[in-house]
């Protein structure tokens, strides 16, 4: 019969993944592969005594999720890449380390139980795809932006260029007419281009699968709606957060905050100038919601339950003469339910629309 663990051994000790086996009951590590200084910078002979002080430092936002994952392991789940901040040791306030951690319980008999499992540091990895996620983010609210003040100044154009038309007409210039035409299609075009770009950036990026992580969901609709509010200015609009400081929950980054930037980017094409859109984020024990009002125009009551439609009968041009293709809203309601939540819409004509997000949690 084969012994597993022999075989397995040089697997652990030559890995830059940390092995580990603790006994539960003697509250020790018995067994530590030789990557613990390399992950941890600590020797392995004072693991068991450096223990509670790696505990103190796991980052504050993150205590009471991993004290969550130790009581499952120890209920006998598989818990597997749970991603823990590590506070330095020299420096509090200094940038965290990322670790990973799997774990399993193995119980052989009373008074003899262990968890095994792995660490490994996930430091540089998790900065780049941060990093990479603030972009992607940046530069969906950056685009929305840019194609609101690129369209907005064609869109001018071309009505000046009708207003002129109809001006001249008396004159029977066939030259001056072809040229105001050419203007008002050159605009026209401009705007299209504009929003298709915009519309196959949005749909592309939806077309991935998911990937879960653990995010401060308040932190990052609250630097979404901070960016809108600096452009409030060129905008014509009002922007406002409601919601806690702090809430963590197990979403894909870069999928939500695309349905939060399309729902902004629907309630900037149907709010008046010196309109309002508020964006409130609620925590609740078993769900997360996420609520965006405007007190635009609304969505008339026959548009709103085909409103989540591919190609639906409901779109129509912004105020501002703004182009739809029809998916944004199709590819809101696709991601929502890829993260098994709900989305509903309450609107009344001239006084605002309200879009309800309901995801579920998931730890």
């Amino acid at each position: 019969m084969f012994d597993f663990a022999t075989l397995f051994r040089p697997l652990a000790e030559k890995s830059q993944q940390l092995y580990f086996v603790y006994h539960v009951e003697a509250q020790r590590l018995v067994y530590l592969s030789p990557a613990y200084n390399d992950v941890l910078g600590l020797p392995n002979e004072t693991a068991n005594e450096d223990l509670p002080r790696l505990v103190a430092r796991i980052h504050p936002d993150d205590q009471q999720y991993a004290a969550l994952r130790f009581r499952h392991v120890l209920q006998g789940r598989f818990v597997e890449d749970v991603e823990l901040r590590l506070s330095p040791a020299n420096d509090p306030a200094g940038p965290p380390q990322w670790l990973c951690f799997t774990a399993h319980l193995v119980a052989q008999e009373p008074e003899l139980t262990y968890v095994s499992g792995t660490v490994q540091n996930i430091t540089q990895s998790r900065e780049y795809i941060d990093n990479a996620d603030r972009y992607n983010k940046k530069k969906n609210t950056v685009l929305e932006i840019l194609s609101h003040d690129l369209a907005g100044p064609f869109i001018m154009l071309k009505q000046v260029a009708g207003y002129v038309g109809g001006r001249v007409e008396s004159l029977q210039d066939a030259k001056l007419n072809e040229l105001i035409n050419v203007m008002q299609t050159t605009c026209q075009e401009s705007v299209n281009l504009i929003r298709d770009f915009v519309d196959t950036e949005f749909l592309e990026s939806a077309n991935v699968q998911l990937k879960l992580d653990r995010v401060d969901v308040a932190a990052e609709l609250r630097e979404m709606t901070q960016q809108l509010q600096e452009a409030e200015e060129n905008l014509n609009l009002s922007f406002q957060f409601e919601g806690p400081t702090t809430c963590y929950f197990h979403l894909d980054r870069n999928k939500i905050m695309q349905v939060v930037n399309n729902l902004f980017s629907n309630a900037i094409k149907f709010t008046p100038d010196g309109g309002t859109i508020r964006l409130r984020l609620d925590e609740q024990p078993t769900q997360l919601i996420i609520t965006l009002t405007d007190n635009g125009v609304g969505i008339p009551a026959q548009h709103q339950s085909v409103l989540f439609e591919r190609f639906t009968p409901a779109r129509r041009p912004g105020l501002r003469g703004e182009k739809t293709t029809g998916l944004g809203m199709s590819i809101i309601k696709t991601i929502v339910e890829l993260h098994q939540g709900q989305i509903q819409v309450k609107s009344e004509l001239e006084k605002g629309t309200t879009f309800t997000i309901t995801l579920p949690r998931h730890d």
